[in-house]
């Protein structure tokens, strides 16, 4: 076959009409389309020539579109075409060709040629070049090359007669070509395959090579204390590879019960020496190394009944200890273990929290206007019994006077009058009626309400030693039950993914707050139970210095247009798997966990989070710099500088992945952004070391937090004057209408004036060895049953 293209004319010359001619009787031009925007010449590259053969494109022949090459005898002058996939039976040369052969060129649309059997020399196949590039590069070495050949081969072609002998080879030599690069699990990985694809294919040869390379992989996860992954491992070795003399098995499961009786030898060393702690670690270690040997199990349980102790895995470790602490998630867990409320929440009803007065019992009149408590010595424990009316009528007094360090606004405006009935009642008269007194007087219950010493602990634990990560509480009395914990041991981990590691491992027995990605994963483990607290933690980021942009509102807004909060809560923090209740926000309030949910009595459904509009907060910040310059040169003063933004935030990696995201975002509008990590156990910034903070908080009761959130005194330290309207109309509701209401009109407030910057609402949870007994299931505090907890004996 000989082509040739006339440039002038534009016409496809044939010098023997017998070599090939068109079914269309009319002539008409196609070498400017064979390929969209190319020259004749190009095209004529691309889909025919009239001497050689074409050139190999490598791993571009993969983006082509599939195609057959024809080649032209000799005689019939040479040359080749490219032409769709041509349909004959069975997709190879007929064995005694005749006649004529119908083609279409590729990029010739709607013309078809013919040519005569006798011009054609050969037709090279796809599947046939997929083939030989694949076998090639398998030839060579180059595994990287051949995969997607055989991928392409595999999908489309995959019962070819040769497919399963290169799809085996591929298999075993890239096996060993990952092999003695020493990666061992991509290596393994390949050989299971070729064993289950061809469990013909060397047998032995296959089976042996497992053998060594699981041994080698083990070996590794070992050495890099990756005991639990070398457990599974081994594990679904001996399901997997049962009967078949697998030399790996053998060796590792002796190596892991001599670990196993070292560590019980330790164990039982450590018991003898009274060294209860030692003794419980090398006890667990022992039977996680080896869950059946030999009197683990019972060694562990007689350890744990003589001295009963429970690790706690945590992000952070507090350096405060306060319960009623709102932004402090440390704080407020290690609080509960030694200082005791005077009202504790217990939970979330219809119409706010639930509270418990720990001295007894309580009663509200009718008209809501008398707040009765009731003290109940004979039923409380040390040293609570020890309290009586007249002291606890003081603290409550204290808290009216303006002049006292305890004076809370809220209560003050809610108080006309305190009075005893005897020593043990206390009766409040409200200047107007309140729908929830006792959220106002959650007051933190020290020794010196009995006597002792200012700031020492009310509750079952002490705080005793604290050694780098780890922190000790000790039970300071005798224990309520013989299998009360003696001691709770926080361990800080470096991020969710260790704690979750740890537990598994049996290194902790509890996770106080899990990432929401790893708490969907981890709650189908059979070997621990994973709980959502009853109450989300709402995240906001919080004006903490006097940064002149920051001051302004307008500034503010542009911040959360510049931010995609939807895309770094599903994207970074869930990792794209859907986790209910947890969702962007509005406002400073919690939205609830579902629709018509009473915990987000406080959040109006009806204004949406602001979308990510990054023009218009490039925009709006534009317009803040013109107000500024303005306002300036009214006053013929030099305009605000617009300084480095430092973003404070805990150390913990939720925070931290969070800021990190923010950072990038915010610098894509030319913001210069500085990463503040504040120390262990601190959730807020010292005055001057940060502009704006990450905050996790608990704002649980709306009507008593929206002071502590946005007040003056609160975190935002708003002065905003619509703010404060807002605040003192809510501390004027008369009932829960009238409260519900206004917290809407203050969460619109908060929305249009930004004290604070609403990110996100987290569903948070915690998880825990199924061992471990009496942790509850509906706790707003992970303390909040910790007398009560017990291992299984």
């Amino acid at each position: 076959m000989h082509f040739q293209s006339l440039m002038n004319s534009n016409v496809l010359h044939f010098r023997r009409p017998r070599r090939l001619h068109r079914m269309v009787r009319n002539s008409i031009l196609f070498l400017m389309l064979c390929v969209l925007g190319a020259t004749s010449a190009q095209a004529q590259l691309l889909n025919y020539a009239d001497s050689g053969r074409p050139e190999a494109p490598g791993l571009e022949l993969l983006q082509e579109e599939p195609h057959d090459l024809i080649f032209f005898t000799e005689k019939a002058g040479g040359g080749w075409v490219k032409t769709r996939l041509l349909e004959l039976p069975r997709r190879e040369m007929p064995a005694s060709p005749s006649g004529s052969l119908k083609f279409s060129i590729v990029g010739v649309e709607q013309q078809e040629f013919v040519a005569k059997w006798t011009d054609i020399q050969n037709i090279d196949f796809w599947e046939t070049r997929l083939e030989r590039e694949t076998a090639e590069r398998i030839k060579a070495g180059d595994f990287v090359g051949a995969y997607p050949f055989l991928s392409v081969l595999i999908r489309d072609y995959p019962a070819r007669p040769g497919m399963r002998q290169l799809r085996t080879e591929f298999l075993w030599r890239d096996a060993g070509r990952r092999a003695k690069n020493r990666e061992f699990g991509a290596s393994l990985a390949m050989l299971e395959e070729l064993r289950r694809y061809a469990p013909e294919y060397k047998t032995q040869t296959v089976l042996t090579a497992i053998g060594a390379l699981t041994d080698q992989l083990m070996e590794q996860l070992v050495s890099d204390g990756k005991l639990e992954l070398g457990q599974q491992l081994l594990a679904r070795l001996e399901q997997e590879y049962r009967g078949q003399n697998l030399s790996s098995i053998k060796k590792w499961n002796a190596q892991f019960l001599s670990m196993a009786e070292d560590k019980r030898d330790l164990a039982l060393a450590a018991l003898e020496a009274k060294n209860y702690r030692d003794a419980r670690k090398f006890s667990r270690e022992s039977i996680f190394l080896k869950p059946d040997i030999e009197g683990g199990t019972e060694l562990v349980r007689k350890v744990d009944q003589i001295y009963p102790l429970v690790n706690v895995g945590v992000l952070q470790t507090a350096t405060v200890l306060d319960p009623t602490r709102l932004d402090n998630w440390a704080a407020r867990r290690a609080g509960r273990l030694l200082y005791r409320v005077l009202f504790e929440m217990q939970g979330a009803g219809p119409e706010g929290g639930e509270y418990e007065f720990i001295f007894g019992d309580t009663e509200q009149s009718p008209d809501r206007q008398r707040f009765s408590m009731f003290i109940e010595p004979e039923r409380l424990p040390e040293p609570l019994n020890k309290v009586d009316g007249f002291y606890l009528a003081d603290v409550l007094a204290e808290r009216v006077q303006s002049e006292s360090p305890t004076y809370f606004s809220p209560w003050a405006a809610a108080v006309q009058a305190i009075g005893l009935d005897g020593p043990k009642r206390i009766d409040c008269i409200l200047r107007r009626p309140n729908v929830l007194p006792s959220a106002l007087i959650q007051v933190t219950v020290d020794g010196s309400w009995f006597g002792g010493e200012p700031g020492s602990p009310t509750g079952d634990y002490r705080r005793d030693v604290v050694e780098g990560d780890v922190v000790r509480y000790v039970l300071k009395g005798e224990p309520r039950t013989e299998l009360q914990p003696r001691e709770i041991v926080e361990i800080r981990t470096e991020s969710a993914a260790e704690g979750v590691s740890k537990l598994l491992q049996g290194e902790v027995d509890v996770l106080d707050q899990l990432f929401p990605a790893d708490a969907v994963r981890l709650s189908s483990n059979r070997k621990v139970r994973v709980v959502n607290y009853p109450l989300p933690s709402v995240h906001m980021l919080v004006p903490c210095s006097d940064h002149e942009y920051l001051a302004d509102k307008t500034f503010r807004r542009a911040l959360v247009y510049g931010t995609n909060r939807e895309d770094i809560l599903n994207g970074e923090l869930l990792e794209s798997l859907e986790v209910p209740g947890c969702r962007v926000l509005s406002g400073p309030f919690p939205a609830g966990l579902e629709d018509n949910d009473p915990l987000g009595y406080a959040y109006d459904q009806s204004i949406a989070p602001r979308n990510y509009e990054p023009r218009l907060a490039k925009l709006l910040m534009t317009m803040t710099t013109k107000q500024m310059e303005s306002e300036a040169s009214r006053k013929k003063e030099k305009p605000p500088e617009l300084k480095p933004i430092r973003l404070a935030f805990p150390p913990e990696n939720l925070s931290r992945i969070a800021c990190e995201a923010i950072r990038s975002q915010w610098q894509l509008l030319g913001l210069e952004i500085e990463l503040v990590e504040l120390p262990v156990g601190r959730a807020f910034p010292d005055p001057g070391t940060a502009d704006i903070a990450y905050v996790s908080a608990a704002v649980w009761e709306p009507i008593i937090d929206a002071r502590r959130v946005l007040g003056p005194e609160g975190m935002a330290g708003s002065t905003d004057q619509l703010v404060g309207l807002g605040l003192r109309r809510l501390e004027e509701s008369k009932n829960w209408r009238d409260a519900r209401d206004r917290l809407l009109d203050l969460h619109a407030i908060a929305h249009h004036e930004l004290p604070v910057l609403p990110l996100w609402q987290l569903v948070d949870s915690y998880a825990y060895s199924r061992e471990l007994l009496g942790v509850g299931s509906d706790i707003v505090s992970l303390y909040q049953n910790a007398e009560k907890w017990r291992l299984s004996q």
